[in-house]
């Protein structure tokens, strides 16, 4: 059975469209991400399954209950849903293991033995005689999600839990909540603008966007095959540039790539992935030449902008290790066609 499921969910504030016609299922167990910027109603989504909004057309089902539909609403309390909220919203006035005891049923002593067993689940149980004020931020998204999972829900939300984290301690937090859902087979409907968060939290991503769910399938899926323009460019850099389908295909600096199903004097952008670029080794066939103009080091790899002999055209590459070309050298680079994508001009079809 499915934990969650959306069914042509619509929903407007005023004239402004938040969530159009969304269809969207989370498995028993799953972690799926909404994805998308700003503003694009993934966390409409979200208050809509917590039953915090009212949708205006469709409805959601929890665990095989109908929960929403126009006129009829489940009360947040009665859903079995956990939620974690972006700020944590925990309570200034109660301890952290009051923070996590609140809203539990049965006697003082049972819910706080169940709170103080949460806690232990998360590294937090020496905490729980302290207050919220006094902790750090990962902290008090520990006692978040403790609180969340303490009534044993059978759905968790979390609006972007993470983001209020530095990169580092974000980074572990991040690790021991997954393991956490993993471990309890928790399902999970996460809302993120972190494509790399994404990839890396979820069984599955929907991306969205002005209200609509573009694509959606498992993260290397989607990375691998994006479904349009916005979706290869939000999931990571490109190099971009235009072109024109002939016979199947779209000339390159790289020579001609697959263009395949455009019509013979379309218009298409070519998008190429900074990794799909690599530095030649020996007379490699189709290398290109290229001056380094500048080299940016991330450790872990560098980014380095070219400009490609012929026509001069500026583009980016991402190498791997901590070394990479002087600027000003003279060097070859050759493209892994698995990383570009060719898309008629402002059209959704995937086409590489």
């Amino acid at each position: 059975m499915d934990a969650l499921v959306f069914e042509g969910v619509s929903h407007a504030y005023d004239d402004v469209t938040a969530v159009a016609s969304v269809d969207l299922r989370v498995a028993e167990g799953e972690v799926v991400c909404l994805l998308g910027p700003s503003g694009c109603g993934k966390t409409t989504l979200l208050r809509i399954a917590a039953g915090l909004e009212e949708p205006q057309a469709g409805r959601v089902i929890i665990n095989g209950r109908e929960a929403s539909r126009p006129g009829a609403l489940l009360p947040p309390e009665a859903r079995g849903v956990g939620m974690v909220f972006q700020d944590y919203a925990l309570f200034p006035h109660l301890s952290v293991a009051g923070n996590v005891a609140f809203g539990l049923g049965g006697s003082s002593a049972a819910r706080r033995a169940a709170a103080l067993e949460m806690l232990e689940r998360v590294g937090m149980a020496e905490h729980a005689g302290r207050y919220p004020h006094v902790l750090s931020g990962g902290e008090q998204q520990r006692v978040a999600l403790a609180r969340a999972l303490a009534p044993k829900p059978g759905l968790l939300l979390l609006d972007e839990p993470f983001s209020g984290l530095d990169i580092r301690l974000r980074d572990r937090v991040r690790d021991e909540t997954l393991e956490l859902l993993e471990a309890e087979g928790i399902s999970t409907l996460l809302v993120t603008h972190d494509p790399e968060e994404a990839m890396y939290m979820a069984d599955r991503i929907a991306v969205m966007r002005a209200g609509r769910i573009l694509q959606q399938g498992p993260p290397d899926e989607v990375y691998r095959a994006p479904g349009d323009v916005f979706i290869a460019t939000f999931l990571s850099d490109v190099n971009r540039f235009h072109g024109t389908a002939e016979g199947g295909a779209v000339a390159s600096p790289f020579g001609p790539l697959a263009a395949d199903g455009i019509a013979d004097g379309e218009r298409v952008d070519v998008l190429i992935r900074p990794e799909a670029l690599r530095i030649a080794k020996g007379a490699a066939e189709r290398a290109v030449a290229a001056t380094v103009v500048a080299v940016h080091p991330l450790g872990h790899s560098s980014i380095v902008d070219l400009r490609l002999d012929g026509d001069g055209r500026a583009v980016r590459a991402r190498l791997p290790g901590p070394t990479a070309p002087e600027p000003g050298a003279r060097i070859s680079v050759v493209l892994d066609s698995s990383q570009v994508f060719v898309f008629p001009c402002d059209a959704p079809k995937s086409l590489k």
